[in-house]
């Protein structure tokens, strides 16, 4: 039987983050990205969601190598996960190989990694693979996207792109490579889909700096600007304002500041002597002088701007009458907890602008013009959106069947789906799927949170927990300790005596009818609960603890 070409999305498809994607054919594996996305509100305690490997770890000796295809969290940050479990060579621009070098520093796994630097038009060989790069204009410089020759045909992978006429870097999407690929003839591609729901061209990075100019000429005070700590472009863009009307910039954030270091001794940014100042030093200067640059344009409980607007930073202290800009478009699911940071700004007497108020962010993933410029010049044989929750998929898959792309041409695909092309030139989606599952990541443990941990938590922030502990006679089975109540997020137990006594005779009534072990265990969990609904109509969660002495 023939070898077949296979794409495999892990992650990235049918939601925002966590993007990986596999290209198989024939005992090879190219891996593209190992982004992170943020826990969705349901996944209580869960500090980061990371892809599913399974299916690599399986086929480990297959992989070829991992290409990024620039440096944002939902693109690199699961790289210190997939590592230690399967180590292999990394392949990245310069800028985007020194955000990953700062991430695996500070999960000290840098030294045991291999890591690759590759230029704008770089071709690599991986066998059987060939690997082309060509520059995408992105809210981060150095992005780029990849035409992978195969024994099958071209596979063309977008990255995060828009067809910006002014970026901060200067450099714009290249065009007459994707049109000379396009040439060649392209069997798939593959392209970002997170802004198919927005008519028209994204506007250019360049269009905030007139915002920013608005706010700092009108500030009276200290001005505080969030956003992500990879966002390169916008960093700059901020710095570039403050030189303006001479004020000085500190960086708050450990990540923030490495990067920052990292990009300006790369030449990826412009930093004017004098102009930054260590955050210790914020005292020395007048409050109008002074520009904060941090972490948590969306609402990160651990973010610097969020322990600023809860009164909880150790160096910054919010006061009335500054000025904080919120420089980021909220991810899906993070909503809940932007809105609660701006209360707590807007509590605190700061003056707030975000985007609802004011063109404080732009996008850097294109709209539907520019979805349709990208599939005119790379003219594919087949379409396979990426990079989106399912609606965005569907509406850019219909967006490519309104261009000519047929139908039956166009795969709306899911995480752990196999899309297949033999040498024929033919496509389909195979009856096989591959593990494709959230895996969670709560503190040092990793896929060790499932559904079942998940649902007792949940089970816990609603109703609460009772611990009866009762010690019994090993001998004769009589109670030698107890019975005692322990409750947390249930009742306040010196208002609810008559409950807890209740509850204690129960106990005391039950293990009349003898038992021991796991069987009385079970019986004084059954009791329990019938009689705690009973009085209250909750269900907290009930752990008995017998020990026999």
């Amino acid at each position: 039987m023939k070898a077949k070409l296979k794409i495999i999305p892990l992650g990235g498809a049918g939601e925002i983050g966590k993007n990986m994607t596999l290209i198989e054919y024939d005992g090879a594996i190219l891996v593209i990205d190992a982004g992170l996305m943020f826990p969705e509100s349901d996944m209580l305690g869960v500090d980061i969601v990371i892809p599913d490997i399974a299916y690599l770890l399986e086929h480990r000796d297959l992989v070829r190598g991992i290409i990024i295809t620039h440096g944002h969290e939902d693109h690199i940050g699961a790289l210190p996960y997939v590592l230690p479990r399967i180590n292999v060579p990394i392949y990245a621009t310069p800028l985007t190989r020194g955000l990953i070098e700062v991430k695996l520093k500070s999960h000290k796994l840098l030294k045991d990694a291999t890591l690759h630097t590759l230029q704008m038009h770089d071709t690599i060989q991986l066998d059987p693979f060939s690997i082309e790069t060509f520059h995408v204009s992105h809210s981060v410089p150095d992005g780029i996207g990849l035409a992978i020759t195969t024994p099958i045909g071209t596979v063309v992978h977008s990255g995060d792109f828009k067809f910006d006429p002014s970026p901060v870097d200067g450099q714009l999407t290249d065009f007459a490579t994707l049109a000379e690929v396009g040439s060649r003839g392209v069997l798939a591609l593959l392209s970002d889909s997170t802004n198919s729901d927005s008519p028209g061209h994204t506007p250019s990075e360049m269009t905030i700096n007139e915002s920013f100019k608005r706010v700092f000429a009108t500030a009276q005070g200290r001005i505080i600007v969030a956003t992500f700590a990879s966002n390169i472009s916008r960093i700059q863009q901020v710095i570039d304002t403050a030189v303006q009307f001479n004020r000085k910039v500190a960086i708050v954030g450990r990540s923030m500041q490495d990067n920052v270091k990292m990009a300006t001794e790369l030449g990826y940014m412009r930093v004017p002597d004098n102009v930054l100042v260590r955050i210790d030093q914020l005292a020395r200067n007048e409050q109008n002088q002074m520009v904060i640059i941090c972490t948590g344009g969306q609402g990160e409980p651990t973010s610097a701007l969020v322990r600023m607007a809860n009164h909880d930073h150790k160096q910054v202290t919010l006061t009335a009458g500054d000025t904080v800009i919120l420089s980021a478009t909220p991810i899906p699911g993070n909503e809940e907890m932007i809105n609660r940071t701006l209360n707590n700004l807007f509590r605190a007497g700061a003056f707030v602008y975000y985007s609802e108020l004011m063109h404080v962010h732009v996008s850097g993933h294109a709209s539907q013009e520019e979805q349709k410029l990208l599939l005119n010049l790379v003219r594919p044989k087949f379409f396979i959106p990426v990079h989106g929750e399912y609606r965005h998929l569907v509406l850019h898959a219909r967006l490519a069947q309104s261009i000519g792309i047929p139908a039956e041409n166009t795969f709306i695909i899911e995480n752990g789906t196999v899309v297949e092309f033999d040498d024929e030139g033919n496509a389909r989606c195979s009856r096989d799927t591959v593990p494709a599952s959230d895996v969670l990541v709560d503190g040092i443990g990793i896929g060790d949170i499932g559904s079942t941990v998940l649902r007792e938590r949940h089970h816990l922030s609603e109703d609460g927990f009772l611990v009866a502990l009762v010690t019994l006679d090993a001998h004769t089975g009589e109670i030698v300790f107890g019975p005692e109540i322990i409750t947390h997020g249930f009742v306040y137990s010196e208002t609810s005596d008559d409950l807890i006594a209740g509850a204690k005779a129960a106990i005391t009534e039950t293990l009349k009818d003898g038992g021991r072990g796991a069987v009385l265990s079970i019986k004084l969990k059954d009791v329990l609960s019938k009689y705690l609904f009973k009085q209250t109509h909750r269900r907290p969660m009930v752990i008995p603890v017998v020990t026999e002495l």
